[in-house]
This record gives structure tokens, sequence and C-alpha cells, in this order.
């Protein structure tokens, strides 16, 4: 039987210093985790959007509206188009200036095709400066 001693030069030393390189794996796993973890958390979400509460922004003084009723009825201004001729509408109410924003009201009952429609209509036209027209609620009346 051999007896080993303290002293034998076959010992490893003592490391003193961190080692980082688990560590560092770790949380690249996680990270990639959570890239791809991150947008599949939203993908489900129901939205039901009746009012907004935010402040009004300042209209211009004379803003172009299109409005889509829950008939479909399909309006610019005043003036009832079909989407077909929704372009040429547009452009005559903003005088062909495409940087101007036209304003989109929607009733609630009126389907998201129906909005992307219009809203693929006024971008074939030219007219990418659209923005969204919800009802204020009663507490940002007052």
């Amino acid at each position: 039987m051999a007896l080993r001693l303290a002293s034998d030069a076959d010992d490893l030393a003592v490391a003193h210093e961190i080692n980082v390189t688990p560590f560092i794996d770790v949380m690249l796993v996680l990270l990639i985790i959570f890239m791809v973890a991150a947008p599949l958390a939203t993908v489900d979400v129901k939205v039901d959007l009746p009012v907004s509460n935010a402040q009004p922004a300042a209209k211009p003084e004379a803003p172009v509206y299109l409005s889509l009723q829950a008939d479909g009825a399909i309006l610019v201004n005043e003036e009832a188009v079909d989407l077909a001729s929704l372009g040429a509408t547009i452009e005559r109410a903003t005088a062909g200036d495409r940087e101007e924003r036209v304003f989109l009201r929607a009733d609630k009952t009126i389907t998201y095709d129906a909005i992307m429609q219009a809203m693929n209509a006024l971008r074939a036209a030219g007219y990418v400066h659209v923005a969204l027209v919800g009802a204020e609620s009663a507490e940002a009346a007052r």
C-alpha cells in the first residue's frame, strides 16, 4: 500500500479566478429563449377599442375625413364614393397634396378587412399619412 503525501507534484493548483464561461453560455441560451418567446406572447390578443382617453391632437383647418359607415358606405368628407374611385376623390379633396394627413373614421361594427381595403386604396393612391380617429371618452372631454 502506497502512501500519498501532500507535496506530490501531481496535485493541481487551486484556481483563484472566477470562470465566467458557463455563465456566458447560460445567458446566451436565455437570451435566445426570450427572443423566441417574446413575439409568441402577443399573438393571441383580443382587441376591443371602443373609445380613446388620449388628449385629442390639433386638427388642421380643413381636414380630409374618410368615413366607413356601418352599412358599408364610404364617404370622403360628405361625398359618397365607392372603393374604386376612392383614390381620385381623395386626390381632389387634398388638391393633390400626398403629404396631407387623411383622417380615417370607421364604425365599430366595420370589419378589419374593410378598413384594410380602404387603407390599401389610400396607399395605392400615394397617401401614406393616415390617422385613425376614435371616439373621445366622457372623462377626456372634461
